[in-house]
């Protein structure tokens, strides 16, 4: 199989302090008349630092001299070492790594979205806030629930958020429930979320299929539990199929059920969670709404309730008003029952202009086709990949990711992760490994909706000849990648041992 991005220039790129040269300077600044400032008129000597601007000295800072060239390059060089979704294929199960459209980057950066400053007065601005809350009423929609908060700024936090509301209606109820119920499958974050939220984790495993049993929530069901927090669907890829009967037992016996909406991406137009008892739901806009992930976001992690848990949510509020004909936006913060205020103002705003934009330029026929091809794109990936590789559960369709196991090349002396490394050699970034928990040598693939048969067939390629591979000449995958810059590396003893380089 023809291999992608493993030829061409690999520059030498060393620190910048290598790079450096006695007087060499990057900048030309212009003389200045403005008389130096005596800083000891205004704090005590005693506090300033040495060597600071005060005294004109900057012996304590000590920074590469190096031109505005060698900073470019080094900075070039280093991003193209990056692997990115404009690189290529970045299968990575669970999180969902689809593209983001270029137009949601240029509404994002209107000069009026951009320079909109947070303390304006909001007479001012009325557009940003019938933004977010015509978002807040699409994505209360998109899930079949009634209210929805966009301020978390991660998933994670959406998850305290929901489990925060849990808590406090639950107290003004009198109770004093102390367990959270979460599947095997479920996301690592929700046990962590949990436990800051007050609660006690009690694990429930699956069943033979890879989906929760009527019988293991019946019997985990007391009146000590606040929530089941489950991932709908989990992380094998599948939907829970009794979630409707699974619901229905958690609300007789008083308690709410959480699901986590990371996986989204499989659901919009196709089913509303609020419509099959769920109770929160916390969504990831840099999974399911396309906007930018990790440094490149920040993110947004919005929670919908059902009309019970509403009086709970964060403050403000976005509320709009018909005044002399016209809408008015505003922000409300009286609300005695709400858990208060998660941050400072009211999220990441570029994130919700981005995911709004999506929102709009999809459709409601758009966003259930986008969870169609992401269905169809995986089960595209199982069906092909199932003569060589095992699945990870029974042989029935998948929802947006199929899950493979490295039980089959374990008598080769080959692992997930040499399947992994040897990827890079065929320009594909590995898919998650290692996770869900409950597969042993989990390989996680996850193509979303935005990925082309062309670009399917070229990763089922690749897998193929990296199983060939391990059958031939094991030897290939055992010392992967050998493609790239720097080949293997001890990631645990990297963890453990990290070489800090400090050169002055």
């Amino acid at each position: 199989m023809k291999r992608v991005g493993t030829t061409g220039l690999v520059m030498e790129e060393p620190i910048l302090f290598e790079r450096s040269v006695k007087g060499r300077r990057g900048v030309s600044p212009v003389a200045h008349d403005v008389p130096k400032a005596d800083m000891s008129a205004l704090i005590p000597k005693r506090f300033l630092r040495s060597g600071s601007v005060s005294d004109g000295r900057f012996d304590s800072a000590v920074l590469p001299e190096i031109s505005e060239l060698d900073v470019v390059r080094h900075y070039t060089r280093l991003s193209q070492w990056n692997f990115g979704l404009e690189t290529g294929f970045y299968p990575l199960g669970s999180c969902t790594m689809k593209y983001n459209p270029k137009v949601n980057e240029d509404i994002a950066r209107l000069d009026g979205f951009t320079t909109l400053h947070p303390y304006l007065d909001e007479s001012l601005a009325q557009g940003a806030l019938q933004l977010m809350y015509e978002l807040e009423k699409d994505l209360a929609e998109i899930t079949g629930m009634d209210a929805v908060t966009l301020q978390p700024s991660a998933g994670a936090q959406g998850e305290l958020t929901g489990l925060l509301m849990v808590a406090k209606c639950l107290r003004d109820r009198g109770e004093s429930r102390s367990k959270i119920l979460i599947p095997d499958t479920a996301h690592g974050t929700n046990p962590a979320s949990s436990h800051l939220a007050g609660f006690k984790v009690v694990k429930i495993e699956s069943g033979e299929d890879g989906c929760l049993t009527l019988e293991s929530i019946k019997e985990a069901m007391d009146s000590d539990v606040a929530a089941l927090m489950l991932t709908n669907p989990n992380t094998l890829g599948l939907f829970e199929h009794d979630i409707v009967e699974i619901a229905s037992i958690v609300h007789d016996r008083g308690g709410f059920v959480f699901c986590d909406g990371a996986n989204m991406n499989a659901l919009m137009g196709l089913v509303r969670l609020g419509d099959l008892g769920v109770d929160v739901v916390q969504l990831n806009l840099h999974k399911t709404f396309s906007t930018p992930h990790g440094g490149g976001g920040p993110g947004s992690g919005p929670v919908a309730v059902k009309g019970g848990l509403a009086k709970y949510l964060p403050v403000p509020r976005i509320k709009k008003e018909e005044t002399d004909g016209n809408d008015i936006y505003s922000f409300e913060y009286g609300s005695a029952d709400s858990i208060g205020r998660l941050k400072a103002f009211y999220g990441n705003f570029a994130i919700m202009v981005r995911a709004y934009g999506y929102i709009r330029r999809c459709g409601p026929e758009g966003l259930r086709r986008v969870s169609e091809i992401a269905i169809l794109n995986a089960n595209y990936i199982k069906e092909s990949l199932k003569p060589t590789f095992d699945l990870a559960h029974d042989d029935k369709p998948c929802m947006h990711e199929a899950v493979f196991s490295d039980s089959g090349l374990k008598e080769l002396g080959v692992t997930t992760m040499d399947v992994a490394k040897r990827l890079i050699d065929y320009g594909v970034h590995p898919p998650t490994v290692y996770f869900p928990l409950v597969v042993n040598g989990a390989m996680m693939i996850e193509p979303t909706e935005t990925e082309s048969k062309t670009e399917l067939d070229s990763f089922i390629s690749a897998m193929e000849a990296i199983a060939e591979e391990a059958k031939q000449n094991p030897e290939k995958l055992l010392n992967a990648p050998t493609a790239t810059k720097i080949s293997r590396v001890d990631e645990t003893r990297a963890a453990r041992e990290p070489k800090l380089v400090w050169r002055p």
